[in-house]
């Protein structure tokens, strides 16, 4: 959609930003003059927080938004595209390549692409940055780096240290403050300390402080926030003894980083025994951690688990650890400068594999919680969670994928999270998990056969009938070879699914329905919806509507009595499509608004493109053709930014397709185009509220008729009631031209009665009303929208 991005655009500051007045302006005319930018130099020198600024103060420039990525989680290079896609708000459902949906979304956006910290992913980084202002002409592209990307057209800019005086510059404390490094130490000793200020008895120990630390913006805060506990004479001396061992040739490397390694060594040797203990091992978690998460892997051999708390405390106190509040729940995280030395302190103690099991034990337990609670009211809570420590799930999956014995367990941990891979539209990277850990996997583990079920399950939904139908074959085997009846369930309702798409669909009802049993037999919940809406869903296309819907409405009603979303969203979805081919499209309609409201809270993108479609179909049905057009259009966006389309689909793609066919011919080309392209154009929350029926759409360019002036004379006096005969009356027409002009109508909006015609003329007499969804679904289930704000669930609907 061409409106302004709406995605984790600039990451806001926590803290204030002081100086870089000239960098900022420099960086602008480096925008301006080319497309791509990288701001280079030494870790602490402040490349990330410049980068924000800048993005802050040019996002207005860019037509389409901005984008920040932040990358310093990222430890596989291989899902360097998945992480963009994701922070563009592109839930990727295709089996091509992440970079070919980032193309594609991109290539006709006047956008700002932000990388941070790219070193450790240089050459992907590089491949990235070209191949987006290769294929995207309007696209501009800013890294940080500790080196340069090396790709054609880019401009470095080194970011130099803060501003410092030397002691010769300054006469007194207003000397001072003219300068960056110190008014930044300024601020940050103020913020830990109030009373302090720059005097004439102390602003030369300020200088000497920022000069001896080069200007570095993250050892210049180290050093502030040690006001808490040592003067700034302490401060001075202790500074000035570790500068002049290292100068002394103890480390290698540019003096800068050894000044930086100084500060942190200096940090950490202030610790106590147990805070270094717990600082180390907390480098194992990558990104943001909860106080839990920390407690279980940082405790034990010599750190006291009921003393985490406190030493946490502690930490964040010291600025070696980052609180962050998280809707009322705390999330600690480490700069990735200290993320690295703490792994370095962990692998000189020969402890990394320990500490890496216990928090790969962590996320696994988080895994079986989340299958465990995930058919409830906390859908939204787990995506929410799940999304925060998604790159320390990653983390996890990487050590699993090493041997065995935890490749098996890489496996579980990958099967249980089996609709948030489809939520957040993770496809691409579960199917490219699956193959690390089936080739470390023992050949007869049971978690083998449903992990291939799960491949089938995302290959099909990508369209990729192939491979699914390979992993079904493998799964099948396994599954039949070691005699596990609950694996072959899950790989029977896989195929079932494989076979519904490719018009098998008895076939795909006989085996949802054998699945079915198994699962509740097993009391697997999740296990009884996916089946109970597929056997529902394949009933409908074998012709048996009434049994199918009956399925579908009572699993509906199911996950509406437990506030469950996801299943029910799909449900809803499988009966809107069933009414759409054979019942009643008023029906299919509110079935689709009720299932789009759901898809809305969950953030479930990849689903709602399938409703959609639905709506388009469902609204052809109606008559109501511009709005089916327009939505068409809408969704043409959606199933851009999932990277697939709606043809890949077997039956209901031919039936679809019908639809959309009678659409087209009954507006004309002219007029379905301006309705489609109006569609096209809208922004995501314009095009949602507008499905939704929330508010009235953007003015319409006039949409002429199909039908001539006597035609729709004839379809107004149909719409108040009048016979064939009684319009002949009325126009002073023989009643065989009356006929002829009636048949011309339903030929030209391809419609087979005459409640069709009346539906199409009140619908273009008047804005469209939410009324139009009907007491349908209060009258034949208990799933009827909520009467509550747009946007927000009724408190039985959701979380």
């Amino acid at each position: 959609m061409t409106g302004r991005a709406t995605v984790d655009a600039v990451p806001a500051e926590t803290t204030s930003y002081v100086g870089r007045r000239d960098e900022l302006a420099t960086a602008r005319q480096l925008l301006g003059a080319g497309r791509i930018v990288t701001l280079t130099g030494v870790g602490g020198v402040g490349k990330t927080r410049l980068a924000r600024r800048i993005a802050a103060t040019v996002a207005g420039e860019y037509a389409d938004g901005v984008a920040f990525v932040e990358l310093a989680e990222l430890r596989n290079a291989e899902l360097l595209g998945n992480t963009v896609a994701t922070k563009l708000g592109l839930h990727n459902l295709s089996s091509r390549p992440a970079l070919d949906t980032i193309i594609r979304y991109l290539r006709d956006r006047h956008f700002l692409l932000v990388l941070d910290n790219c070193e450790h992913l240089i050459d992907a980084c590089a491949m990235l940055v070209d191949a987006l202002v290769t294929d995207c002409p309007l696209v501009t592209v800013l890294n940080t780096s500790r080196q340069s990307l090396d790709v054609p057209g880019e401009q470095l800019f080194p970011v130099p240290p803060l501003s410092v005086p030397s002691a010769e510059q300054v006469r007194s404390p207003a000397d001072v403050e003219r300068h960056d490094g110190p008014r930044l130490f300024l601020d940050r000793a103020t913020a830990v300390l109030p009373s302090f200020g720059i005097t004439d008895e102390n602003y030369q120990d300020v200088v000497r402080v920022c000069h001896d630390l080069e200007g570095l913006p993250l050892a210049i805060e180290l050093a502030a926030v040690r006001l808490r506990s040592l003067s700034l004479g302490q401060i001075r001396d202790r500074l000035t003894d570790r500068l002049t061992l290292l100068t002394q040739g103890r480390r290698l490397g540019p003096r800068r980083q050894q000044t930086l390694r100084a500060l942190i060594d200096w940090s950490y040797e202030l610790c106590s025994e147990p805070e270094r203990l717990v600082l180390t091992r907390a480098s194992v978690f990558s990104g943001g951690f909860h106080l839990d998460a920390v407690e279980k892997v940082c405790s034990g051999q010599g750190v006291s688990r009921a003393d985490v708390l406190d030493i946490v405390h502690v930490l964040v106190d010291k600025s070696l650890l980052i609180g962050e509040d998280h809707s009322g729940v705390m999330r600690y995280r480490m700069l990735e400068t200290m993320r690295e030395y703490g792994l370095g302190e962990l692998a000189r103690a020969g402890d990394v594999r320990r500490v890496a099991r216990l928090h790969r034990d962590w996320y696994a337990d988080l895994a079986a919680r989340y299958q465990a609670e995930w058919i409830g009211p906390d859908q939204v809570a787990w995506v929410e969670r799940l999304t925060a420590d998604h790159a320390n799930i990653r983390v996890a999956l990487d050590f699993c994928a090493t041997e065995p014995a935890e490749a098996v367990i890489g496996l579980r941990i990958i099967n249980q999270l089996n609709e948030y891979w489809v939520v957040r539209g993770f496809l691409n990277e579960a199917r490219g998990w699956l193959p690390r850990q089936l080739s470390a996997a023992p050949s007869d583990a049971a978690e083998r056969a449903v992990a291939l079920g799960l491949s089938a399950w995302c290959a099909m939904l990508q369209g990729d009938g192939e491979a699914a139908l390979a992993a079904v074959a493998q799964g099948r085997e396994l599954a039949t070879r070691i005699g596990d009846e609950f694996s072959a369930a899950v790989v029977e309702a896989n195929a079932g699914y494989a076979n519904l798409s490719t018009g098998q669909e008895t076939l795909a009802r006989d085996q949802f329905a054998h699945a079915l049993a198994v699962f509740r037999a097993y009391g697997d919940a999740r296990g009884e919806a996916y089946a109970a809406f597929m056997l529902g869903n394949a009933t409908n296309m074998t012709g048996d509507f009434e049994k199918g819907r009956s399925i579908l409405r009572d699993r509906i009603a199911a996950s509406e009595a437990i506030g469950e979303i996801f299943w029910r969203s799909w449900a809803l979805w499988a009966l809107g499509m069933g009414e759409v081919f054979f019942g009643d499209p008023g029906a299919a309609e509110a079935a689709g608004l009720a299932a789009f409201r759901l898809q809305q809270v969950l953030s479930d993108h990849a689903q709602e493109a399938f409703t959609a479609h639905l709506l388009g179909l469902a609204t052809c049905r109606t008559g109501d053709l511009e709005r089916s057009a327009t939505i068409f259009g809408i969704n043409s966006t959606f199933w851009k930014a999932i990277g697939t389309n709606p043809l890949r689909f077997g039956i209901f793609t031919t039936k679809g397709t019908e639809i959309a066919t009678q659409c087209f011919a009954a507006l004309g080309e002219t007029t379905f185009k301006q309705c489609y392209s109006r569609g096209r154009a809208m922004s995501r929350e314009d095009a949602v509220r507008y499905i939704l029926r929330e508010a009235a759409p953007e003015p319409a360019p006039p949409v002429a008729s199909p039908l001539t002036k006597r035609e729709a004379e004839v379809a107004a006096l149909i719409a108040n009631g009048m016979t064939n005969k009684e319009i002949a009356a009325t126009l002073f027409i023989a009643p065989r031209t009356a006929e002829t002009h009636v048949d011309h109508i339903f030929t030209k909006l391809s419609f087979t009665s005459r409640a069709q015609i009346a539906a199409w003329v009140a619908r273009r007499a008047e804005p469209p009303d939410r009324a139009s969804e009907r007491v349908w679904l209060s009258a034949t289930s208990p799933c009827a929208p909520p009467s509550t704000a747009p946007g927000r669930p009724a408190s039985s609907w959701s979380p």
